[in-house]
């Protein structure tokens, strides 16, 4: 039986959110001021029908959308869509008690994604379908930069192969590095070796451990080349990375010493070495050897000092924070513990990136109430048709 309603706003996920008696229910692609045929199972609505579309809708450029569960946005006009995604920002800093405002959306799309994970069965391979453990049978995806386009037939003929499986691809200077994880117990490694050759990858592993290297994966940062680990972290994008590096550097000013703390395999240190002495740390410790490889063979950059790290667990004190400005670009949990070393510590300059708003308004709450001011507030898209949003802030006291 399907009811008709009025959408009367989206919700943080993207989903418009309707009332009936009394409750709120969430109905994915629908629009605010949309009426609309629904079916309803408990606070979940499924769109029927489609009665009166909202002025702000637009047609998805994408023949999947609505069924698979990769992208939720691509329906809603790109001022719609901006405004949205601020409105994720702003509202989470309120939620922490702090007035501010996005000055900049900054559309970070670029070529589109260079890291894709796709499932894999015997006979097929995608996304999951939305709210759905059924498998969407993948011709191709147009957010993917175009040495992706490869990626579900790679990922057919790997699940052909060994069966059940996600299957993690990233698009590098040297070819496609991919991944194999979640596969059947014993399965052989050497298996894989001439199906990896005929498919013409530059990596692949299992588990985390290489199986076949066919070409060193490398990704460009700077003026560096930086061997990519197994598993380490990447941006989702190459446009997203020079966005944020260019804010960061445009943030610190003429720094005589800058510590880039979460820093991954190096994207900021290696550009921020052009300007200034580095102390880099992060967990990742093939990261940190990359990073260190990449500075060996960089000409002209300044002092950089990697350490892994666990800054989760063993934050630089407020003792060891003798930098003129700290760089922070944590993983989605965000940085609490560092940011109390920071915010007790004699520390005056703050840049920050981060990839999820609630964490980040905990952690921002924790500066100012330290006495920072928080400034230059800006969301960069590069998680495009999706309610993920990069954000960059600077901080000052």
């Amino acid at each position: 039986m399907s009811i008709t309603t009025t959408i009367e706003s989206l919700g943080h996920k993207g989903e418009g959110v309707a009332i009936i008696d009394g409750q709120r229910v969430f109905v994915p692609f629908t629009l605010p001021g949309e009426q609309v045929a629904i079916s309803v199972d408990g606070n979940r609505g499924a769109l029927a029908e489609l009665l009166s579309p909202a002025p702000n809708r637009i047609e998805p450029f994408c023949p999947h959308f609505g069924t698979c569960g990769g992208c939720q946005l691509q329906h809603m006009e790109a001022q719609s869509y901006a405004a949205f995604k601020t409105e994720l920002v702003e509202a989470a800093l309120r939620q922490a008690g702090l007035e501010a405002r996005v000055e900049r959306f900054i559309t970070a799309h670029g070529a589109g994604r260079r890291r894709a994970t796709l499932h894999a069965r015997k006979d097929r391979a995608g996304y999951m379908q939305l709210r759905s453990h059924d498998l969407l049978d993948l011709d191709a995806c147009p957010i993917l930069v175009p040495a992706l386009r490869r990626a579900p037939d790679i990922a057919r003929a790997l699940g052909a192969a060994i069966g059940e499986c996600d299957i993690s691809f990233t698009a590098t200077n040297a070819g496609l590095d991919v991944g194999i994880r979640k596969a059947a117990k014993g399965v052989k490694a050497e298996k894989l070796v001439p199906l990896g050759n005929a498919l013409g990858l530059a990596r692949l592993s299992l588990d985390g451990e290489m199986v076949l290297l066919r070409q060193q994966p490398t990704v460009s940062m700077g003026r560096s080349e930086v061997d990519l680990p197994i598993g380490s972290f990447l941006q989702a994008t190459a446009q997203a990375e020079q966005v944020l590096a260019d804010y960061v550097l445009t943030a610190i000013g003429k720094p005589k010493s800058v510590a880039d703390l979460f820093c991954g395999i190096g994207p900021f240190a290696l550009r921020l070495a052009e300007v200034a002495p580095v102390y880099a740390a992060d967990s990742d410790r093939a990261g940190i050897g990359a990073l260190d490889k990449a500075v060996r063979y960089t000409k002209g950059l300044k002092t950089v000092t990697a350490k892994a790290r666990d800054l989760f667990r063993d934050p630089l004190t407020r003792f060891e924070l003798n930098f003129d400005t700290i760089v922070l670009d944590p993983p989605r949990a965000g940085a609490q513990a560092q940011v109390k070393e920071i915010a007790a510590s004699k520390a005056r300059h703050v840049v920050m990136i981060a990839c999820d708003p609630k964490s980040f308004a905990r952690d921002a709450a924790i500066l100012v109430q330290a006495g920072f001011i928080l400034s230059d507030l800006v969301a960069v898209d590069q998680f495009a048709w999706s309610v993920h949003i990069e954000l960059a802030a600077t901080f000052r006291r």
